[in-house]
């Protein structure tokens, strides 16, 4: 790891906890919505990246089933839960996706050797969240309220997720062979570190400039 892929990964682990503690000062505000969820995934995912980076100095655990099959998937069925259900209003899309994701850990069990991310799987659920991060562009933009795009909350959210998760889905679907290439792997890794920053700070922006009006 270089120094600077240093700098950013403790930084992007402070950004988290940054969007977790705006989430909480804002959490009155939205402690009657469904909202409030979002505020305890971002304390849950900051708790869990503490844990990733200093839990080995108290505890025994496996850290790579710990993000495999806890905080990854964790992540992704949050996010078809506030696309789908909360602001598409299509619960039952939720169940649907949320079941093909779970059930594309089955190939990853069988067929694949473990690693610290299950590309199928992730590559899979990445595909999925790219379908819904463009059916939030489409209906943003075709909303009566595209000129107040600055003040819908789903529209930080929805950048942060396209810079993050989209942006980075090559990098881990061919992460055993990006890895050969270190040039391109260095870049690529210092590109997803920076991005997870931009999304944390994102969503902390969400908090501040966003209105949430249900």
């Amino acid at each position: 790891m270089t120094e600077l892929e240093r700098i950013l990964q403790e930084s992007m682990i402070w950004v988290e906890g940054l969007a977790a503690v705006v989430s909480l000062l804002y959490y009155n505000r939205i402690k009657n919505q469904y909202w409030k969820y979002f505020t305890y995934y971002l304390v849950l995912m900051f708790l869990s990246e503490v844990i990733g980076k200093w839990g080995q100095f108290f505890f025994e655990y496996n850290k790579p089933a710990f993000f495999n099959y806890f905080v990854i998937p964790l992540e992704f069925i949050f996010f078809y839960w506030l696309y789908a259900a909360k602001s598409f209003g299509k619960p039952k899309l939720f169940y649907t996706i949320s079941a093909l994701y779970l059930l594309s850990f089955i190939p990853n069990e069988i067929f694949m050797t473990k690693k610290i991310i299950f590309s199928f799987s992730y590559t899979f659920g990445c595909l999925i969240l790219m379908g819904l991060v463009v059916m939030e562009y489409y209906k943003q933009i075709n909303s009566s309220n595209i000129l107040d795009f600055n003040k819908n909350p789903m529209f930080y959210i929805n950048l942060g997720v396209t810079l993050f998760y989209i942006g980075t889905l090559p990098f881990w679907a061919f992460f055993a062979y990006i890895t050969i290439y270190r040039e391109i792997y260095h870049i690529y890794f210092s590109y997803f570190l920076i991005s997870g920053i931009v999304m944390y700070l994102l969503f902390s922006i969400s908090f501040i400039w966003g209105r949430r009006n249900s």
